[in-house]
Parts: C-alpha cells; structure tokens; sequence
C-alpha cells in the first residue's frame, strides 16, 4: 500500500491521504475546488469554474499516483444540486473526452467548504 501525496493538488483538510494505491488500483479522496496551494476562493465561484478545477485536482492526484484519466474505471460525483448536473457533465466529458467510466451522481445536503460538487475516482495504475 501507497498513500499518495503531490504539492500539484490541494492537501487533505483532515484526516486522510489524496489517494492511496494498491494491488495496481488507486482510490482516490474527493477533490472539491481548492487551489493546490490549499485557497479557497474558487469556492466562490460558479458550478463550471469549480467542476473544472475538481478535474484538474483530480487529474493531478491520479498523474502522481502513476494513472491518468484514461485509466480511470470509476468515478462518483457529488453535487449540492441536481440543479448542476448537466453544467458538470459537461466540463466532465470535456475532460474525459471519449473515455467513458462508469459513474454515479449523488446530490447531497453539504459538501466541505461549501462546495457545488466533489469528484472521487478508482484507477488503474499503469504499469
């Protein structure tokens, strides 16, 4: 087991690691709209400005993991509103481009910080 750690993404605000990789897979935490650098003013922003900086987080973590985007199997999207569920699907699939992973969509009361959506994801690790 590996816990991953890169200065590219925001560090964990509490008592978890970004990602942690094992038997070949990488689980990665929530990625919500911080800066790598841990600032929080795109938190303030629209659904579009957050998403984008959620995928890049995203990508970042899976980039130090030894994955990338096209080798994620599974994501799970967490969303203050339904509301915003096609704004994100499209900065999704802009991100993803033709790779497809198999997704869920969940509306919740909060997220940390008050953020308008998360994005988790479990990876393959190339080998």
């Amino acid at each position: 087991m590996k816990f991953i750690q890169t200065q590219n993404a925001p560090s964990a605000i509490g008592p978890y690691s970004q990602a942690v990789v094992v038997n070949g897979m990488v689980y990665t935490s929530g990625q919500i709209a911080l800066t790598p650098e841990g600032g929080d003013e795109l938190l303030r922003e629209d659904v579009v400005i957050q998403a984008t900086r959620v995928m890049q987080n995203l990508e970042a973590v899976l980039n130090a993991s030894g994955s990338s985007l096209e080798s994620v199997l599974k994501t799970t999207i967490f969303l203050a509103s339904m509301d915003d569920f096609a704004l994100v699907n499209e900065v999704y699939a802009k991100a993803f481009g033709s790779h497809k992973p198999v997704r869920s969509t969940v509306a919740v009361k909060t997220l940390p910080k008050n953020a308008l959506v998360e994005i988790d994801a479990i990876a393959l690790v190339k080998v």
